[in-house]
């Protein structure tokens, strides 16, 4: 008995009881106890290491490779969207004869729809996943184009708008968060708004051909946004068909399942407000320069309306490049030098555009500024998402994404 009570002082506290009750029986070798807790040590260190070793990949699992695919397109297909309002507006309020305060509506009226995403955002993963989302999504965004392409009264356009905004509000949220939980997030992130640009740089192109060289109507452009958000809600669903309600819970877990929970709890953060205020500032600056930058090259760098709506097409292609290629750059430098130095350079190219009263020179100078602006909303995205527990991802860059919509209505 002596050898057993020298073993149950050696355990652990959480072994003692099961060391007693051996002991009635037979002596416990002093190795096999040794070693015993030695393996039990060791399983908590195993564990750890799994965790970090199952983080996703963008080829693994496999499926994801396809589930980015489909987020690249349908942020192709989102940036279509929001770039076609600039390259439009002159054709829309000659069409409407409307003033610029009435025009900009267009603008207001999305930032609506964003406002409702972040609210339900949350609540839409809890209740059908990211499948619901995938689906959902695009739906909204095909009965907004579906209704713009009848050429409808001024005021069911921005109604319209609305909805629009609700879709793409959801899908920014959503694939943003997914996308910051991967490995590589900045080259991830990069990819993700650069195909956003993409998006952005050829819907100005596209639009303005269609009315200055085909001569057809403004709404005819939103026939191509319907089809293309087919598209998307056909390839999203397939590729995100197994993401449920349930399997959403099950990662999040330790989250309150209420959304309002959820977002009051993302508000309470710190890390919330920073991203929301910096977003602000900067969709409020890419939208205002992207929306109007056709309108101000024809009527007071006294353009052509087909050059001037390749203005557009310039400083979206330089967001496009930039968050493409500066997003290699931006993990090296750290994410805080990296975006003071792209917003100096940005503010220096603005001035060049706005004190040379040239054409040529400002086109160039505006897309240097894209190009140099790019990479501040992905970077954002990629510190929120480090900087916060993952079930608040959603809720929190659902938030920020309204925010940053409230800066484009302003």
């Amino acid at each position: 008995m002596a050898s057993s009570t020298m073993v149950i002082e050696m355990l652990p506290s959480s072994l003692q009881p099961a060391a007693r009750t051996s002991s009635k029986d037979q002596s416990i070798p002093l190795e096999e106890t040794l070693s015993t807790t030695h393996t039990l040590s060791e399983e908590p260190r195993q564990s750890t290491n799994n965790v970090v070793r199952t983080r996703p990949r963008w080829n693994n699992p496999r499926i994801n490779t396809w589930r980015l695919t489909a987020i690249y397109f349908g942020f192709i297909n989102f940036g279509m969207m929001d770039a076609s309002y600039g390259a439009l507006i002159p054709y829309i309020e000659a069409d409407y004869h409307l003033s610029y305060t009435v025009t900009s509506l267009v603008f207001l009226s999305p930032f609506v729809g964003y406002t409702l995403a972040a609210l339900f955002s949350d609540r839409l993963h809890r209740l059908s996943g990211r499948r619901g989302i995938a689906f959902i999504a695009p739906a909204c965004k095909i009965a907004a184009c579906i209704v713009i392409s009848t050429h409808p009264p001024y005021s069911a356009v921005v109604v319209v708008l609305a909805i629009a905004g609700l879709g793409n509000g959801l899908i920014d949220a959503a694939w943003n968060a997914w996308v910051g939980t991967m490995d590589h997030t900045n080259q991830l992130l990069g990819f993700l708004h650069g195909c956003y640009g993409l998006g952005a740089t050829i819907s100005p192109l596209i639009a303005t051909t269609m009315v200055t060289k085909s001569h057809l109507g403004w709404w005819t452009f939103y026939y191509i946004m319907a089809g293309v958000d087919t598209l998307e809600l056909i390839a999203g669903t397939a590729v995100f068909w197994a993401e449920t309600s349930g399997k959403y819970c099950e990662e999040n877990r330790h989250a309150n399942g209420d959304e309002k929970g959820m977002t009051r709890l993302a508000l309470k953060q710190k890390v919330t407000w920073i991203c929301s205020a910096f977003l602000l500032a900067y969709v409020g600056t890419e939208v205002s320069l992207g929306g109007w930058i056709v309108t101000f090259m024809i009527r007071v760098r006294d353009g052509m309306p087909f050059s001037s709506g390749m203005t557009a097409t310039g400083f979206w292609l330089g967001i496009t490049l930039g968050r493409v290629s500066l997003g290699f750059l931006t993990p090296r430098l750290g994410e805080r030098l990296a975006v003071s130095i792209y917003t100096v350079f940005a503010i220096g190219f603005e001035l060049i555009f706005w004190l040379v009263p040239q054409f040529i020179v400002s086109a160039v100078a505006i897309a240097l500024v894209g190009f140099f602006i790019g990479p501040l909303f992905p970077s954002t995205i990629m510190a929120a998402t480090k900087l916060l527990p993952s079930n608040l991802h959603v809720a929190a860059i659902g938030f920020s994404s309204a925010v940053g919509g409230g800066g484009a209505a302003v």
